[in-house]
C-alpha cells in the first residue's frame, strides 16, 4: 500500500511540474487559450518558440521588424507589449522614438501619432526620460547614388506633383534618412519591413536594395519575409517574395549570366542636377552618372565646377580616378600643396587620403569621376573646404 500511496504522490507530482512547465511556457494572453487555444498553440510554439529563436535574424532586429510592422499598420493594441519587449531586446528608446518618426512618412502621420500615445505609457512606466534629438553627426548618404535618385524623382515625380518631388528629396532624404538617431542599416530595415507589411511590394526593389548596400545581408532580408508574415500575414509576405527574389538575383548576376545584356550609353548631360550644397561649394553641376549592376561596384558621374567652385573634404574607402574633361582644375592632398589639373589628365586618389578637388579660381572645369564602393559607400564626406585653404592654390601659381 505504501507503494502505491508513493506511486501516486510522484505521479500527482510530475503532473504538478509538467503543468506548470505548460503554464510557464505560455506566452500568448489567458483569453486566447479561452476562445482560440489552436491561436494560443500557434503562438507559443510557432510564432515565439520558433520563429523568434531563429538566429537569422537578431532579437534586436527581430524587435525592429515587429514594431515596424505593427506601427505601418496601426496594430495599436500589440504595440506597448513590442515596445517593453524592443526596449528589453536592446533597442534604445530614442530609437524606437526615431522608428516611429520614420514610418510616419512611410505609413502616415495617424499611425506615427497613435504609436506615440501608446509608447508614452509604456516609457513612463518604465520611468524612461523624455527622448532629445541626437546631437551626433549627420548620417552622410553616398552622392553618386543621391544624385541618381534625385534625377530619378525630379524626372518621374516632379512632372506631376511638383511639391512631393521637393519633399522627398529636401525632407525625406535629404532630412529624414541622414539624422543620427539610427543607423542607415536600421532605418532600410524598418522600411523594408513596413512596406511587405503594407503591401506595397512595387517600392520593394529600391529599398531591399538600398538595404543590402547598407549592411542588411541577404539571409536576413530573407528573414524579414518570415518573420512580417506573422504580423501582417501570409498574403502580404507572399506578395513580397517574387520582388525579392528578383532582387536578390540581379545582385547574384554573374558576369556569365550577363552574356546577353545590352550595351547602355549615357548620353553627355543626361540627368544634370545641380549638386547637393552640403557637400560642395559654389555652382557644381552632376550630370551622365551611372552605378554598374552587380555584382560590379563602380559608379561615376560628369561633374562641373565653375571659377571657385570645389567639393567639401572627403575620402573614398577604395579610392577615386578623375579624368579631367576640360578646363582648368586643383587638386589637393591634406598637409600638401595644391596641384594643378587640366584637360586630359587623370588623377588617381588612393583609398582613404582626405583630399578636396574643383575648378581653379579663374577658370571652370569639368572631370568624369569614377569610385568603387564598399559595403554600399563610396565616399565619406567631410566639412567644407575653407576660402583661406582654397584660396593657397592661387598663391602657388
Amino acid at each position: 500500500m505504501k507503494n502505491i500511496a508513493a506511486s501516486f504522490a510522484i505521479s500527482a507530482l510530475a503532473a504538478t511540474g509538467a503543468e506548470a512547465q505548460e503554464e510557464r511556457r505560455r506566452i500568448a494572453p489567458p483569453a486566447v487559450y479561452d476562445v482560440a487555444p489552436g491561436l494560443g498553440h500557434f503562438t507559443d510554439s510557432v510564432l515565439f518558440g520558433e520563429v523568434w529563436e531563429r538566429a537569422d535574424l537578431s532579437p534586436r532586429d527581430r524587435s525592429l521588424v515587429t514594431v515596424s510592422a505593427l506601427v505601418s499598420t496601426g496594430k495599436t493594441a500589440q504595440i506597448a507589449a513590442h515596445i517593453g519587449r524592443a526596449l528589453d531586446n536592446g533597442v534604445k528608446p530614442e530609437e524606437i522614438g526615431e522608428i516611429i518618426t520614420h514610418l510616419g512618412f512611410y505609413s502616415g502621420w495617424p499611425n506615427a501619432i497613435s504609436a506615440v500615445t501608446e509608447t508614452k505609457k509604456v516609457f513612463d512606466e518604465r520611468s524612461i526620460a523624455p527622448v532629445e534629438n541626437s546631437t551626433g553627426p549627420r548620417i552622410e548618404l553616398e552622392a553618386a547614388a543621391e544624385a541618381a535618385r534625385a534625377n530619378t524623382v525630379n524626372t518621374a515625380v516632379a512632372p506631376t506633383a511638383a511639391t512631393l518631388a521637393d519633399l522627398t528629396n529636401r525632407v525625406l532624404f535629404g532630412d529624414l534618412w541622414q539624422r543620427p538617431d539610427l543607423s542607415a542599416r536600421d532605418r532600410s530595415l524598418i522600411t523594408v519591413a513596413a512596406l511587405i507589411a503594407l503591401g506595397q511590394p512595387e517600392q520593394l526593389p529600391f529599398h531591399a536594395n538600398r538595404a543590402m548596400d547598407n549592411g542588411l545581408s541577404q539571409a536576413e532580408a530573407s528573414e524579414v519575409l518570415s518573420h512580417v508574415a506573422f504580423y501582417a500575414g501570409w498574403p502580404r509576405a507572399m506578395s513580397a517574395v517574387p520582388v525579392l527574389k528578383q532582387v536578390l538575383e540581379g545582385r547574384n548576376a554573374t558576369p556569365a549570366n550577363a552574356a546577353n545584356a545590352d550595351i547602355e550609353i549615357t548620353r553627355a548631360g543626361t540627368g544634370m542636377i545641380a549638386a547637393p550644397e552640403q557637400y560642395f561649394t559654389g555652382k557644381v553641376e552632376i550630370s551622365s552618372f551611372y552605378q554598374a549592376a552587380q555584382p560590379a561596384r563602380v559608379g561615376g558621374a560628369t561633374v562641373s565646377f565653375t571659377a571657385g567652385a570645389r567639393t567639401a573634404w572627403h575620402t573614398h574607402p577604395l579610392g577615386q580616378t578623375l579624368y579631367i574633361l576640360s578646363g582648368r582644375g586643383w587638386v589637393q592632398k591634406e598637409g600638401e600643396d595644391v596641384q594643378e589639373v587640366t584637360t586630359g589628365d587623370i588623377v588617381w586618389i588612393p583609398p582613404l587620403v582626405r583630399h578636396w578637388h574643383g575648378a581653379s579660381a579663374d577658370e571652370a572645369m569639368s572631370h568624369f569621376a569614377v569610385a568603387e564602393a564598399l559595403n554600399g559607400s563610396s565616399v565619406t564626406w567631410m566639412e567644407k573646404v575653407a576660402d583661406s585653404d582654397y584660396a593657397s592654390g592661387a598663391a602657388t601659381e
